[in-house]
């Protein structure tokens, strides 16, 4: 009898788990085809799947509004930077005043070496995808020309180039 228990059991736990996987993975799914029509939304049947979609810029980039611990900054796509890398003046309206002392990260960049200040943003939303604390540089307004959205967030979503666009979800 204890012996037919124990079968019972780990026959219960097995469908259990198989159960909860077959519920994973139906909840990945692809986004619906009408956010590839540029619509910045969350997918219908999922309320956790959240999906923004970008066109490149006259100039070719990937540019978003993005709210920056509350703030709404513009930044460039760029999957080459390994961090949000933001221009001091953007980072005082965020009440992020690095010291001199705290440009103490070397940085290669396109434009040459330079120093830059590591700080963490509480909260970076692009549309109605989040992630919190996200690491990010201050680099000097003469070093950097536009604000960047690098892999320290880019690496927290699922991101895709397709037909031209950006797609970036959650």
């Amino acid at each position: 009898m204890g012996r037919f228990i124990i079968f019972a059991a780990v026959v219960l736990a097995v469908g259990v788990l198989a159960a909860r996987t077959i519920d994973r993975g139906g909840a990945i799914k692809s986004p619906p085809s009408a956010l590839a029509a540029g619509k910045i939304d969350s997918a219908p049947n999922s309320p956790l799947w959240h999906t923004v979609t970008l066109s490149p810029g006259r100039d070719g980039h990937f540019w978003t509004e993005a709210r920056v611990d509350g703030l709404r900054l513009e930044l460039v796509v760029d999957t080459g930077a390994s961090q949000i890398a933001l221009r001091a003046s953007d980072a005082a309206r965020l009440g992020i005043h690095p010291t001199p002392r705290d440009y103490n990260i070397r940085v290669a960049t396109a434009n040459g070496v330079t120093r830059a200040a590591p700080v963490e943003l509480r909260m970076v939303e692009v549309g109605n995808i989040m992630v919190r604390n996200v690491p990010a540089m201050v680099h000097p307004d003469e070093a950097l020309g536009v604000n960047l959205l690098g892999m320290s967030f880019l690496s927290r979503v699922r991101w895709t180039h397709e037909r031209g666009r950006l797609v970036l979800e959650q």
